[in-house]
C-alpha cells in the first residue's frame, strides 16, 4: 500500500492517492490529538521547534530523542502513540526505530530534509514523510493523520 506524504508546499503528489483515501484521524486521547508523540531528532534546534509547535497545536506529552537507542528505549519505558522520525540521524538511520513502530502498529511520520533523495528501504518508501523545513500547516496534517492499515 502506498501512502501520502505530505508537502511544505501544502501540495500533494499527484501521483498519490487522496489522504482522504488511506489516512485515519488519530484520537487515542480523545481530544483530536495524539497523547504522547515521540521526536527522533538529532539536531536540537529542529526537535525543539517540533515540540513547541506539537505543543502548540495541543498535543499534550512529547518525548525527544536524538539516537536509535535512546529512540528503543522510549518506546520499551512506554509505547507513543505517534512518532516523527528523522531519516538521517548522526552516523545512523531511524529505520530500526520505524520497524519497531511498525511491529507495534504505531503510526509515524518519516522528516527529512533530502526529500525524494532520502535513501529509505523498499520496506518503508511507501511510508508518510515531510520535507524539512516543514510548514506548521503539513505537520499539523500528518499529526491529525494516520496510516491506515
Amino acid at each position: 500500500m502506498r501512502y501520502a506524504q505530505a508537502s511544505c508546499r501544502g501540495s500533494p503528489d499527484p501521483k498519490t492517492p487522496t489522504q482522504d483515501a488511506i489516512m485515519a484521524p488519530v484520537l487515542p486521547n480523545g481530544s483530536g490529538w495524539p497523547a504522547d508523540v515521540l521526536i527522533v531528532e538529532d539536531d536540537p534546534i529542529i526537535a525543539i521547534d517540533f515540540e513547541d509547535r506539537l505543543l502548540g497545536f495541543g498535543v499534550t506529552g512529547v518525548r525527544t530523542v536524538g539516537s536509535v537507542t535512546q529512540a528503543l528505549d522510549a518506546i520499551a519505558k512506554r509505547t507513543p502513540d505517534f512518532a516523527l522520525l528523522d531519516v538521517e540521524l548522526i552516523r545512523e538511520t531511524s529505520f530500526a526505530v520505524a520497524e519497531r513502530l511498525i511491529a507495534l502498529e504505531v503510526p509515524f511520520v518519516f522528516v527529512t530534509g533530502y526529500g525524494a533523495e532520502a535513501r529509505i528501504p523498499p520496506e518503508l518508501a511507501g511510508r508518510p514523510r515531510l520535507q524539512k523545513p516543514c510548514s506548521s500547516d503539513a505537520l499539523e496534517a500528518a499529526l491529525k493523520l494516520r496510516a491506515a492499515n
